[in-house]
């Protein structure tokens, strides 16, 4: 079979293979390229040593070079070509102790976690694929290299990994596999919090995000979001959450707080409370805490399709967080809310006067007025907005010092 490399792969590999050193394409590129699909990054593969191969390139960077990786600059293109290596014993659940080099491909596929990830292309003797990658990626399953134990074993968030590559690519887990999921789940408390949340995150993105079911029978789920775990073994609110998850757009803000929504207990503001500390635990950033926090709160309370409700909505909330709100309402109420979107729309086209910094008068002003420094302009200026809020027109300078004096 002929694969199409891009030009700057080309190159490496000619350049490696002139100077006496194997070289492939391997891993993610190789599998994406048989799935036709567009690869994020290419990934090089070769006998040759580190400094070997900074010696045959002038522009590298030391990436990873105690584990074998050198990036090579083609243009304004980086390539990472990493030595032929053999890891030595994981101490930690996530890394070898140590990694030697070795002058085998075999022996560097071996290592690898699924079969279709452990395969290699060079554009003149085509696809080596020692493991049956090509044929899993045919019959559409995740399988493990070798015995799943033992890779699970190695590197526990390969565990998590089974189960993101399913939901991405659609590929039922092979039973060995899944097995092995199941049997050595608890070894994934060795593992960051971070990486943990990575692969939920790419697996809630991905067009399957139902997959979370394949977590949760193996009990994968359980033990990584234990604050759930009563809730998803309830079939009702197991079912209610991977359809509501099934429904949404892929929007990590959206299905989190449907996830969060559906399974924590509670009135609104405690799940509110109960979606930050979890979502903090997972050392997420403070960008996603704020938008799920405020998601889960507003899930069950309805926004009437009028104006001024919605622009009350808009003085607390971005317009981001409306829209998003929108979806969420749809998704978990089945009823469509585009009077609610057009009405937005129409408003913000309009520039409505949604803030204290849009009204026609500011804290300067009231001072001049006769307002003492203190809270008392903030209070002032919240009342105005108020008003405004419920009739724009009232949204002029004379109107409002007018009622500044009389709220005075």
């Amino acid at each position: 079979m002929n694969m199409e490399l891009p030009s700057g792969v080309t190159n490496i590999i000619e350049r490696l293979n002139m100077a006496g050193y194997e070289a492939f394409a391997v891993g993610g590129c190789v599998r994406d390229r048989l799935l036709f699909r567009t690869p994020g990054d290419w990934d090089i593969t070769t006998q040759a040593t580190p400094q070997q191969v900074k010696a045959l390139f002038d522009r590298t960077v030391d990436t990873g070079i105690q584990h074998g990786t050198v990036t090579v600059l083609i243009g304004k293109e980086g390539f990472e070509v990493t030595t032929y290596r053999v890891d030595g014993e994981y101490e930690d659940g996530r890394h070898p102790k140590e990694v030697s080099f070795t002058a085998s491909l075999t022996e560097d596929l071996k290592r690898r976690d699924f079969t279709i990830n452990a395969m290699a292309y060079h554009p003149k003797q085509g696809l080596i694929d020692i493991f049956g990658g090509e044929q899993d990626l045919k019959e559409k399953r995740v399988r493990c290299v070798g015995e799943p134990t033992e890779r699970f074993t190695e590197d526990a968030l390969r565990i998590m990994r089974a189960a993101r590559f399913g939901a991405q690519l659609g590929f039922t887990v092979e039973e060995r596999t899944k097995e092995a999921m199941a049997e050595l789940k608890e070894r994934l408390r060795m593992v960051s919090v971070e990486r943990i949340y990575t692969e939920l995150k790419k697996l809630l993105l991905s067009e399957h995000p139902e997959y979370l079911d394949l977590m949760i029978d193996t009990g994968v789920f359980q033990v990584v979001i234990p604050e759930l775990a009563e809730a998803v073994e309830q079939e009702d609110i197991r079912k209610k959450m991977l359809k509501r998850l099934q429904e949404s757009p892929a929007d990590i803000y959206i299905r989190l707080a449907l996830l969060f929504d559906t399974c924590l207990k509670g009135e609104d503001e405690d799940k509110k409370d109960a979606a930050s500390k979890l979502l903090r635990r997972l050392k997420t950033d403070g960008e996603t805490i704020k938008n799920v926090k405020n998601l889960v709160f507003l899930a069950d309370k309805e926004l009437e399709a009028e104006e001024i409700p919605i622009r009350q909505f808009l003085s607390h909330y971005p317009e981001d967080l409306l829209m998003r709100y929108l979806a969420v309402r749809e998704v978990e109420t089945g009823e469509s809310p585009e009077n609610q979107r057009l009405l937005a729309e129409k408003i913000l086209k309009r520039g409505d006067c949604v803030s204290i910094r849009q009204l026609a008068i500011t804290g300067s002003d009231l001072l001049e007025m006769g307002v003492p420094h203190g809270k008392k302009i903030g209070e002032i200026l919240k009342y105005l907005l108020n008003e405004v809020l419920k009739n724009q027109e009232l949204n002029e300078k004379e109107r409002l010092l007018k009622m500044a004096k009389q709220k005075l």
